[in-house]
């Protein structure tokens, strides 16, 4: 059969869906990961937001415009928040939630709802197929954090680590296959080994692993300490801290249930550039979240130019039913004033990139080649600046080249 596996939402959703498009290989069956004509199409879903919900309600009908006689099987976030928005869908065969996803790969045969009680330890089921040059490893799942805007711990869990050894081994086997690894997770931060929190443990077991580079996907301020930069200044780390903010206002955060200040946040972006002095620190702001003042969101701003960030991901605030700050008294920004706010941090967050990038101009950067546009490879550099190359090179090797200038939505490079 021909099977289609798409995944919407976070790096978690597309590891475990590129662990069920293995197994389903494994079966002999045609797999794929984008939208086309296909007998069975799996939809990993996400929860994240109300359009991402919405999104993965109207993924079912975008399938059966290539295929109206497709057997439609859900999983994910979405699903295990509210299986009944998919049950009564055209030709929907099996609702799963977020415990035992990769059960559908194995159960193609199943009919009705399966979504469970999420698990309270880390299920050691899936195995990494990555499907592009960069492979994802996930360590942990579940979160603790419940921030009063987010859903996810509720439809994830708590947090739960991945036994190192289990993580090794798939780095080892991994090692073989690509140049470059992200460890992944709902809240990497929270990597526990023995209930002590161990991501620098993690990290000085992958210093052996020189031929290939080191990502980690988005952390938390806590976690980020002399002991876990000594760590990661010893192993093949790319220089890329994708640091979660939300708010540079304080008074923002605390409504927020962030357990930290703009002050502890920003002690934190300096110890980073202590040992690594150029790295690249990216973040994610909301704005008008609950009860935001023009005087708030000016202290974010004001704080996001003052950290001088590589790159700001801006969401206008929506509230989500069953999340803490959906059930107090609510007073919501106006749509438009969310609109000028996002476009303001848009410009500037403009700015802020335009600099970054012009710091390594004429300077010399390792780029991993993933793919050709038109007249251009195009591949990521250590600090993660999207690099466009005309020089003729090979997909899926590294290259050094010299940044020219901006270009895009990256740099303009040549080899030397």
């Amino acid at each position: 059969m021909k099977i289609a596996v798409l995944t919407l939402g976070c790096k978690v959703n597309k590891y475990e869906s590129e662990s069920m498009m293995l197994a389903l290989k494994e079966q002999g069956h045609e797999v794929f990961s984008h939208l086309a004509y296909a007998d069975v199409y799996i939809i990993n879903t996400c929860a994240v937001t109300n359009e991402a919900e919405r999104k993965s309600r109207q993924m079912v009908s975008r399938c059966l415009a290539q295929n109206s006689d497709a057997k439609i099987y859900i999983c994910g976030c979405a699903s295990q928040n509210n299986a009944s928005q998919f049950e009564k869908l055209r030709n929907v065969k099996c609702v799963y939630g977020v415990a035992n996803k990769s059960m559908l790969a194995l159960s193609l045969e199943n009919t009705g709802t399966h979504v469970e009680k999420l698990p309270t330890v880390y299920e050691d089921i899936y195995t990494a197929n990555p499907t592009q040059i960069r492979a994802y490893v996930k360590i942990q799942d579940g979160c603790n954090n419940f921030c009063s805007y987010c859903i996810i711990p509720y439809l994830r869990g708590r947090s739960r680590s991945r036994n190192i050894v289990s993580i090794i081994n798939e780095v080892d086997k991994l090692s073989h296959m690509v140049k470059e690894i992200v460890l992944t997770g709902i809240d990497v931060s929270d990597y526990k080994i023995d209930d002590q929190k161990a991501l620098d443990v993690l990290v000085n077991r992958l210093q052996p692993y020189t031929n290939i580079r080191f990502r980690l996907s988005s952390l938390e301020q806590g976690v980020v300490d002399e002991k876990l930069l000594c760590a990661l200044k010893n192993s093949n780390f790319c220089p890329h801290f994708h640091l979660s903010l939300q708010s540079g206002c304080d008074s923002v955060l605390k409504r927020m249930n962030r357990k930290y200040t703009t002050k502890d946040y920003e002690k934190t972006v300096k110890i980073i550039r202590k040992y690594f002095k150029n790295s690249n620190i990216s973040t994610d702001i909301i704005v008008g979240f609950d009860g935001e003042t023009k005087k708030e969101f000016k202290k974010t701003y004001n704080f996001a130019k003052k950290i001088s960030f590589s790159n700001i991901h801006i969401f206008p605030y929506s509230v989500r039913n069953g999340t803490l700050a959906q059930k107090k008294p609510y007073n919501p920004v106006e749509k438009k004033t969310k609109k000028l706010r996002e476009n303001k941090l848009q410009k500037l967050n403009k700015k802020l990139n335009k600099k970054y990038i012009n710091k390594f101009k004429n300077k010399f950067l390792t780029v991993l080649i993933e793919e050709k546009i038109d007249d251009y490879y195009v591949g990521y550099s250590e600090n993660y600046i999207r690099c466009y190359i005309k020089d003729n090179v090979k997909i899926n090797e590294f290259v050094k080249v010299k940044l020219k200038h901006q270009y895009k939505d990256g740099a303009l490079c040549t080899i030397l």
